[in-house]
């Protein structure tokens, strides 16, 4: 099993959910009625680890279910929701603030909001006064031309409120139904899911997260649908209860790959008088919708432009790997990103997306795909799900993925592309795509297989001072950085994210106080495959302090790691750095004749096991000079919550060592 096998194997294991099932008699659903508010619920308080949060969610309670449409001789899914909130601090009004998101397809399909009552509940002299969503607190928003947004904003919030919306919204997609979310941002002392599904569908149920799920009931109810439409169904409840607040965490996806969740998929269908139906997804399916749809497969295949700007582009170039480069530079100065992740082109054809100089992921990296092809050159798309979007579950479903890049292997060596930055080189994804795996897609053979996005680059930064110290206590000298990889990467980006250079240095300075630049220059920025370098000329004052003849200096400076990260007692979720790094400070210090070296802090060796990290610092003086080397090596992109605590560990002794200082006395 390889590296990045066992690392989704890890997800998986990690991730997938168990219930805690029985089919206990005790179990009742909790029956609540809209407006009907004990005085209990005006008392409740946060507690414990909770202690601080701006709300309570005090039940949130959801019912899917289905329905049939005798006009339209079809069933709809029909999902019901009833959420309601103690407001503890101001910093909780945003929850008066409601969105729904609804989708509507171009065949005329949509989802409906076809009921919503909401409102606040004040205790105003020991009586309850409920204040309604009025008509001109409701809106609706066109999102893009698949969604439209409805909003909702109830009056009179304060501290100690109560709030409460419920809401029924219809959909004509039964091939996935809307999700259920165990954890939010507040508190919950109780969350319920009832789905009730007809004989007729099959569903995959998909349960994911860190929490032990009660499922007290599964069972076979009888069902009506319409007059003489009698059926069963499969009744499954699900429910939570003090569930604590989910806090994000450094280093991770995104916090929805871990909150407890189920899902749902259409498996099959088994209508009386037809036959069995599978809609399980094949990966050859998909891949065959992609070859024949005309914003994939059909968009690549479009050679009009290609041929007509490639001679110019290619200017006689035969090296592979060169014209690969030449043509990529092209749409990258050619196309702007208008900074939406998509799988599929917003036109037909590349040529439509040229002249509008400006698309999305898709329309980009397929036209770059586009002009490769029609070059000779067998590149392919890859399908990501992003790090913001979450994990893909693995199993053939192509809603999961949001963006699409390209591939291409010269001399047995494979290479990502992506023209939506300008400042990527040729082999590098950006931070969002490093999700571990993507799909490479085969349009001609119909075929595809899971490839790994484990970056060959790492993020590097060299930092080699080289400091007069004055008997002033001023620092005098140069500062060079050094940018590799991820490093070089981000540091281009924020350079040409800058108006100019002056107020790049100015954004340079902020934080580093009694820092004076006198000079500034930046080499090879726009030479990608290069080491990015800064040369800075500097003088420094305030950052050695003096006490009596003792004088006491601080070397690793502004850059050194101030904080580690790495806080919490216990970690349930994986460390994901998305790509190792390495951090190197080089120093050399000229003192005065007139200092002595009077402590000078030890060296140290700190490894993580099995050579998945170290740490290194080095303090060494000779004669009026002084030498410091610190390194730190994260050599792994992904460390699993039993790795955490030597992590932590690691880093604690980064903090402190690099914090030290040296301390020098001055001759009498």
């Amino acid at each position: 099993m390889t590296k990045n096998a066992l690392k989704l194997f890890f997800l998986v294991l990690c991730i997938g959910i168990q219930t805690a099932y029985s089919q206990k008699s005790t179990f009742e659903r909790r029956e609540v009625k809209f407006g009907k508010i004990s005085p209990e619920e005006f008392e409740t308080k946060a507690t414990g680890v909770d202690s601080a949060a701006s709300a309570i969610k005090l039940f949130d309670i959801g019912d899917c279910y289905f329905e049939y449409e005798s006009f339209s001789g079809r069933f709809v899914s029909v999902f019901e929701r009833h959420i309601r909130y103690k407001i503890l601090t101001k910093s909780g009004y945003d929850l008066a603030n409601f969105e729904l998101q609804l989708y509507r397809s171009s065949n005329s399909q949509k989802e409906d909001l076809s009921y919503m009552d909401a409102a606040t509940y004040n205790m105003v002299n020991g009586k309850m006064v409920t204040s309604k969503l009025s008509k001109d607190a409701k809106f609706t928003e066109d999102f893009d031309k698949n969604h439209e947004i409805k909003k909702f904003a109830l009056p009179n919030v304060k501290e100690e409120s109560i709030i409460e919306f419920k809401y029924k919204i219809k959909s004509d997609f039964i091939f996935t139904l809307r999700p259920w979310k165990f954890q939010s941002r507040v508190p919950t002392l109780y969350t319920e899911f009832n789905v009730r599904i007809p004989e007729y569908y099959h569903y995959k149920q998909n349960l994911t997260g860190y929490y032990l799920v009660n499922h007290p009931i599964h069972k076979v109810v009888n069902a009506t649908y319409a007059a003489g439409l009698s059926s069963t169904a499969t009744l499954d409840t699900y429910f939570l209860e003090n569930v604590p607040a989910l806090k994000d965490e450094r280093y991770v996806t995104t916090m929805d790959d871990y909150i407890p969740k189920i899902e749902f998929e259409l498996r099959a269908t088994n209508f009386p008088g037809d036959v069995y139906r599978d809609h399980t997804g094949t990966w050859p399916k998909i891949v065959g919708i992609l070859a024949e749809h005309e914003n994939f497969g059909e968009y690549i295949d479009k050679g009009g432009y290609a041929k007509s700007v490639l001679p110019q582009i290619l200017k006689g170039e035969k090296d592979t790997l060169a014209m690969v480069k030449l043509i990529t530079n092209h749409v990258k100065h050619s196309l702007k990103w208008n900074k939406s992740y998509e799988r599929y082109t917003s036109e037909m054809n590349p040529k439509v997306i040229f002249e509008k100089k400006t698309g999305s992921s898709a329309d980009i990296n397929l036209a770059l795909i586009n002009l490769l092809k029609e070059a000779n050159l067998n590149a392919h798309p890859v399908l990501i799900s992003t790090r913001s979007n979450g994990m893909h579950p693995g199993y053939p479903i192509l809603s999961a993925f949001d963006n699409v890049v390209g591939m291409i292997q010269i001399a047995g060596k494979t290479y990502f592309l992506d023209a939506t930055n300008i400042d990527l080189p040729v082999g590098m994804l950006d931070y969002e795509n490093l999700s571990h795996q993507g799909f490479y897609v085969d349009l001609k053979n119909k075929n595809g297989r899971w490839i790994s996005l484990e970056p060959e680059a790492i993020d590097e930064k060299i930092y080699a001072y080289n400091f007069t110290l004055g008997t002033d206590n001023k620092l005098t000298g140069v500062i060079n950085q050094y940018s590799k990889g991820y490093s070089a990467l981000r540091l281009r980006n924020r350079y040409r994210n800058t108006n100019n250079e002056d107020e790049f240095v100015k954004g340079f300075k902020t934080d580093k106080t009694g820092l004076e630049v006198l000079k500034y220059e930046i080499l090879n920025l726009d030479s990608l495959d290069n080491l990015l370098t800064e040369s800075i000329n500097v003088v420094i004052e305030d950052n050695v302090e003096e006490a009596g003849n003792l004088v006491y200096f601080t070397p690793l400076l502004f850059e050194r790691t101030k904080e580690n990260l790495f806080k919490q007692d216990k970690r349930k979720f994986p460390v994901d750095f998305a790509y190792p790094f390495r951090e190197t400070f080089r120093i050399t210090l000229n003192f005065p004749e007139e200092y002595e070296v009077e402590k000078l802090p030890k060296g140290g060796i700190y490894k993580l096991p099995d050579d998945k990290g170290a740490f290194s610092i080095n303090f060494v003086a000779q004669g009026k000079v002084l030498m410091v080397k610190s390194i730190i090596n994260i050599n792994k992109s992904f460390y699993t919550p039993e790795e955490y605590f030597d992590l932590q560990a690691l880093f604690k002794a980064i903090v402190e060592r690099q914090a030290e200082q040296i301390v020098f006395k001055k001759k009498a």
